[in-house]
């Protein structure tokens, strides 16, 4: 009983093979229109988002210098953190954090003195009065174009708008 299960499986298996084959291969459906934006995600439906600002020729200096001041990275599993105001203040931070710019509505760079490539960032809206209580929002980190010491983060309000909050910043070595 057991070789004829076998056999009959080994054939439906040649057959499907042959029947993929002679009809040309998978074929796989492709949406014919994008989703609507309320399904799409909160960065790919804001109109006020357009990615990260370009880097300028004395942010990129400052960068550079920021790298050339480091004494030393991380050790790996240690972390760098930092408390950003909602106008972009460094509020608190851990050493190697260098500074922090706000650039308009929602959008905030955080250089380190060591290249983050390859690090973990993780970001939450917070900030750094007694009781802690941060505002309702969203927020989304990634690494900063042409800046490998900085990380970009972007604020959202919890409609989905861009708006400034502020934040705490973690960064895995």
């Amino acid at each position: 009983m057991a070789t004829f299960f076998r056999r009959k499986a080994a054939a439906v298996t040649l057959g499907v093979l042959a029947l993929t084959l002679a009809g040309g291969g998978i074929a796989v459906a492709q949406p014919a229109t994008k989703a609507p934006a309320e399904v799409a995600q909160p960065g790919a439906r804001l109109s006020g988002a357009t990615g990260q600002p370009p880097v300028t020729a004395a942010e990129a200096k400052q960068a550079r210098a920021a790298l050339k001041a480091s004494l030393a990275p991380p050790a790996s599993g240690s972390v760098a953190w930092a408390v950003v105001a909602s106008d972009g203040t460094l509020l608190q931070h851990s050493a190697n954090v260098v500074s922090s710019t706000r650039y308009g509505t929602g959008q905030y760079q955080v250089l380190l003195d060591y290249s983050v490539v390859g690090k973990a960032y993780q970001a939450t809206i917070g900030t750094n009065d007694q009781f802690n209580v941060p505002p309702a929002g969203e927020i989304a980190v990634a690494p900063r174009n042409q800046t490998p010491n900085g990380v970009f983060v972007q604020t959202y309000s919890s409609s989905g708008s861009v708006s400034n909050k502020p934040f705490h910043l973690f960064v895995a070595n």
